[in-house]
């Protein structure tokens, strides 16, 4: 069978086995190096709020949260595109 893409979907490299982690869309389980990982900072405090006490020099607390996604998941809510053959050759960042 032809290769589709040169890393087959997978970031290992020659690691062996690589730990599985949940999907936080529909909860599967995938491979860490092939779930797409969304890093995201979280504020609890409502932003309104927010704005007026850092204007009288508070310290707002935010916590970073971490989201792993299948493919599809990903492509799903538009994380990744399906991109042809000639943009898959092309590294890009993840969408934010």
């Amino acid at each position: 069978m032809p290769k589709k893409r040169k890393s087959r979907g997978r970031g290992k490299g020659g690691k062996g086995r690589n730990e599985l982690v949940h999907c936080s869309a529909c909860g599967s389980l995938i491979p860490r190096d092939k779930a797409k990982k969304v890093t995201k900072w979280v504020s609890f405090v409502d932003p309104v709020l927010a704005k007026e006490l850092r204007a009288q020099g508070a310290y707002i607390p935010r916590e970073k949260v971490t989201k792993y996604y299948c493919i599809s998941c990903a492509v799903y809510r538009g994380i990744v595109k399906v991109r042809s053959k000639e943009e898959r050759r092309l590294a890009a960042p993840l969408r934010d």
